[in-house]
C-alpha cells in the first residue's frame, strides 16, 4: 500500500472513531431504539386495526355472494358453485373454499398447495382469524322463511395476510426510523456547530499533513478562538511541526552527503556498494541475472595535469552526466567508484544486455566530444569498460567476485589500447 492510500485509510478510520462521529452514533443509537420502542407500539395498534379489518372484508365478502352460493347449493348447480368459489378466491386473500350441499357433498372447491412452513409470529397474530364457516339459507317457497340448503366454508390465506402485514409494517417502522433520524440528525449539527466544528478544523488539518513535509500542513485559522485554548493548540502544533521539518531537513541532508557523490551528483561508493548487495540477494531470489559495468576515463591523469583540475572535475560531471543518461532504468544505478573510475549495476539483465548498455555509454561519452591533445592514442576523452554478468542463483558465485571480473576486464580493455569494451 502507498503511502498516499495508507494515510487516507487513517483518515477515513479517525472520522469513524472522532468525537462527531462518537456523537452521532451514540445519538442515533438512542433515537433508533426509540423509534423502535414507537414502531411496535404502532405495530401493536396496527395487529388490532388489520385484525378488524380482515374479519371484516371477509364477512362482507361472504355476505355478497351468499345469495348465489345458496342458489347454487339448492339447484344442486355445481358449476355456478364453482364460479361462486373462483369468484372468492380470486377477490381476496383466500387459500380454500368450498361448498357443500345440505347433504354434505361438495359441489365445489378450490384451494391453493399448502404451505408446510407457517411462521409463528404471523400464526400467533392471526392464526385465530383464518377459518370461516357459514349455513347456506335459500327462501324456497317465497314466505321469506328461509330453509339450510348447504354449507360453505373459507379459510385465508397466512402468508398473503402476512405478506400485507410485513408491508404495512415496514412502512410504519421507516416512517419512525426516518423521524428518528431527523431528530437525531438535528440534535448532531446543533452540538457540530456549537462544540466540534473548531475542533474538526484543527483535527481535518492535522489529518492531511504530509509526513514528509509536516512544516507545510494547512494551519487552520480559527476565526472565534485566536486566544483561547485552541488558538493556543494550533500555534503548538505549529511550532511542533515546524521543528520536525527542521529535522527532516537534517537527515535528508546527511542522506545526500552519505550516498551522493558531491563532484558529479550521482550516486557514490557507499550507494554503490550497498545497491550491489541489495540488487544480488533479490536476484538470488528471483532466478535473474546481474551484470555490472566497470569503467574508466583514458588517461585522464594527463587531462587533469595539463588541462588544470578545474576542467578535470568539469570533464568528471560531464561524463557522469553522460553516464546516467545512458542508463534511464529506475533499477539500473549509475555510481562513481572514486577518482575517474565508474561502476553501472544493471538489474535483470544478461551479458548482451549489458555489452548493449556499454555500447550506449561508449557513444554517449564519445559525443561529449572533450578534446584532449595529451592522450596516448586519441585526441578527445574516452572510456575503457569491463563488462561482467552472472547468475546469483548459481552456488559459488558472490558479488564481490562479479565485480573483480568486471575490473579484470577493464584491466584487459586499458592494456589492450583503451577507448574498448571487454566482456570475455
Amino acid at each position: 500500500m502507498s503511502d498516499s492510500n495508507a494515510h487516507r485509510l487513517r483518515q477515513r478510520i479517525s472520522r469513524w472513531r472522532g468525537i462527531t462521529a462518537k456523537q452521532a452514533v451514540l445519538t442515533l443509537s438512542i433515537a433508533v431504539m426509540l423509534s423502535i420502542l414507537a414502531g411496535l407500539a404502532e405495530l401493536a395498534v396496527e395487529v388490532r386495526t388489520m385484525r378488524e379489518e380482515v374479519q371484516e372484508q371477509t364477512r362482507q365478502l361472504l355476505d355478497l355472494v351468499d345469495g348465489t352460493a345458496a342458489e347454487a347449493a339448492f339447484q344442486l348447480n355445481p358449476d355456478l358453485a364453482q364460479q361462486v368459489a373462483n369468484g372468492l378466491f380470486d377477490g381476496g386473500n383466500v387459500k380454500r373454499i368450498s361448498l357443500r350441499d345440505d347433504f354434505g357433498r361438495t359441489m365445489a372447491v378450490r384451494e391453493q398447495e399448502s404451505n408446510a412452513e407457517t411462521d409463528w409470529l404471523l400464526n400467533t397474530l392471526f392464526g385465530d382469524i383464518l377459518h370461516y364457516q357459514g349455513t347456506l339459507e335459500y327462501d324456497m317457497n317465497g314466505n321469506a322463511l328461509a330453509e339450510p340448503v348447504g354449507e360453505i366454508e373459507l379459510t385465508l390465506d397466512l402468508d398473503s395476510l402476512g405478506r400485507a402485514f410485513l408491508e404495512r409494517s415496514a412502512l410504519i417502522m421507516t416512517l419512525s426510523v426516518v423521524k428518528a433520524f431527523a431528530i437525531a440528525a438535528l440534535v448532531v449539527l446543533t452540538f457540530y456547530f456549537l462544540i466540534t466544528r473548531p475542533l474538526l478544523k484543527v483535527h481535518a488539518a492535522i489529518s492531511n499533513v504530509d509526513p514528509q513535509r509536516p512544516g507545510d500542513w494547512p494551519k487552520p485559522w480559527l476565526k472565534h478562538h485566536p486566544n483561547d485554548e485552541l488558538g493556543h493548540l494550533v500555534e503548538g502544533l505549529d511550532a511542533l511541526l515546524n521543528a520536525f521539518q527542521h529535522g527532516l531537513d537534517q537527515r535528508d541532508r546527511l542522506h545526500q552527503i552519505s550516498t551522493v557523490d558531491g563532484l558529479t551528483g550521482i550516486a557514490n561508493r557507499r550507494r554503490f556498494d550497498i545497491y550491489l548487495s541489495e540488487e544480488w540477494s533479490r536476484a538470488r531470489r528471483s532466478g535473474h541475472d546481474l551484470s555490472i559495468l566497470f569503467m574508466d576515463i583514458d588517461s585522464f591523469k594527463a587531462f587533469n595535469d595539463n588541462y588544470g583540475h578545474v576542467a578535470g572535475d568539469d570533464c568528471l560531471r560531464d561524463v557522469a552526466r553522460a553516464l546516467a543518461g545512458a542508463v534511464p532504468r529506475t533499477t539500473d544505478l549509475a555510481a562513481r567508484y572514486g577518482g575517474e573510475e565508474f561502476v553501472c549495476v544493471l538489474p535483470d539483465t544478461d551479458i548482451h544486455g549489458a555489452v548493449a548498455v556499454a555500447h550506449r555509454i561508449h557513444e554517449a561519452v564519445l559525443a561529449l566530444e572533450i578534446p584532449h591533445a595529451f592522450a596516448d592514442t586519441h585526441d578527445r576523452i574516452t572510456v575503457s569498460i569491463g563488462v561482467a554478468s552472472a547468475s546469483p542463483a548459481q552456488p559459488g558465485t558472490a558479488s564481490d567476485s562479479l565485480l573483480e571480473q568486471a575490473d579484470r576486464r577493464l584491466y584487459q580493455a586499458k592494456t589492450s589500447g583503451r577507448n574498448r569494451i571487454v566482456w570475455k
